[in-house]
């Protein structure tokens, strides 16, 4: 066992990686798409916590606006023992109370990479360890306006057909942000004639329908179809706990709803409204390790199941210590692109693309010590715009 390891200094480096062939134009699609030509990029924080113990934790990070939040609370965690981390927790909660609180996730996924190193475990065994295969659902890139890409609902299935082919458990949705009902419908249904009954099948709008009643269209082709769950179809983002009460009662397909929540507080709030089926979280956005496992202690005693939100080594460890969670995101996933939600940062063997599951459409879990990644900082040096030092 190693000495107490003292933060000392706490190193942000944002990085800007390139993507090919890549669009973005969020009146057509609420993420990237196919568009040959197009020129698109992914912002990540890499995060490095050293210690006086010379042991450092270290996270990439692809969370949205966490830059400014972790530079308010940083500098607490200066002189504190590295391996505090519901300590760190719980002041960064009220440090960051006036802000939607993401920045706490990558500081204590990198914390808890720093105890894996200070233990020589990985994460998840430290977590209590229940699995270390997880199954996982291909979970596409929002819908393209170019042949050879998801342009269209036939399109979609294609697609669906070759994740089924290669070992995928599952297949998600993510469509179009022109709210095109009648569209959205046929590719519910072009996907669910294909290969319903053979995959679970999930569809995700990323709130973009402008109506409840346009909701519930949709939910009932999905209902027609047997969708394994339906997530974030309205434009509330996520967030009202009294619509998605209704549209519950009114369909037979599951809501999962969660993602625009942060934190076990609102998760709880959420499964008492009766306004979600599964639960959703996301290590990066609800408060890191620390907060996804208290969300799916949380959820278990509902006797509800949690699904963890993107691809991640962070994500990975957290699924492998609970029992309450059915399907590994692979995401984004597509036919002719690369994942942009996983740049090249790293130097070892890890990676979460279409082809990165094994025969029976499961990934494993990283055995080294913490995350168990090794990242690549002297590679990606060159894509730095950005550094800001704590200490």
């Amino acid at each position: 066992m190693t000495s107490t390891p003292v933060i000392r200094k706490i190193q942000l480096t944002r990085y800007r990686f390139p993507f090919d062939d890549v669009g973005h134009d969020l009146s057509f699609a609420m993420g990237p798409f196919y568009e040959p030509g197009g020129k698109g990029f992914r912002t990540v924080l890499g995060i490095r916590i050293y210690t006086d113990a010379g042991i450092t934790g270290e996270y990439m990070s692809i969370a949205p606006g966490t830059f400014e939040q972790i530079q308010s609370f940083g500098p607490f965690l200066i002189g504190k023992n590295g391996l505090e981390r519901e300590l760190i927790y719980n002041q960064a909660k009220s440090i960051l109370r006036k802000q939607d609180r993401m920045g706490i996730g990558p500081i204590d996924i990198a914390l808890w990479d720093l105890a894996g190193k200070v233990h020589e475990s990985p994460i998840y065994r430290l977590l209590g360890g229940y699995r270390d295969r997880l199954p996982a659902y291909a979970s596409t890139y929002h819908a393209d306006r170019t042949k050879g890409g998801l342009n269209s609902p036939e399109a979609y299935a294609d697609f669906a057909e070759q994740c089924l082919s290669m070992g995928y458990k599952g297949f998600k949705i993510h469509s179009w942000a022109e709210s095109n009902i009648q569209r959205e419908i046929d590719t519910v249904n072009s996907v669910g004639n294909r290969v319903g009954g053979k995959m679970a099948l999930m569809i995700d709008p990323c709130c973009v329908y402008d109506t409840f009643a346009e909701a519930l269209a949709v939910g009932r082709a999905c209902d027609e179809q047997q969708f394994f769950w339906y997530e974030d179809p309205m434009r509330d983002g996520g967030v009202s706990l009294f619509a998605h009460k209704q549209l519950r009662k009114m369909l037979s397909t599951p809501l999962l709803q969660g993602e625009h929540i942060h934190l076990v507080e609102a998760h709880v709030d959420m499964a008492i409204a009766e306004s979600t089926d599964f639960w959703r979280a996301d290590p990066e956005y609800d408060g890191g390790i620390t907060g996804v496992m208290k969300i799916a202690n949380a959820a278990e005693g509902f006797g509800m199941d949690l699904e963890l939100h993107i691809a991640g080594p962070a994500q990975r460890h957290c699924m492998a210590s609970m029992r309450n969670s059915n399907f590994y995101e692979m995401g984004l996933v597509h036919p002719k692109l690369s994942n942009i939600a996983n740049p090249p940062v790293y130097k070892c063997d890890y990676s979460d693309q279409l082809e990165s599951i094994d025969s029976d459409g499961c990934v494993g879990l990283p055995q080294g010590p913490g995350l168990g990644v090794e990242y690549d900082w002297e590679g990606v040096g060159k894509y730095q715009i950005a550094e800001f030092v704590i200490d």
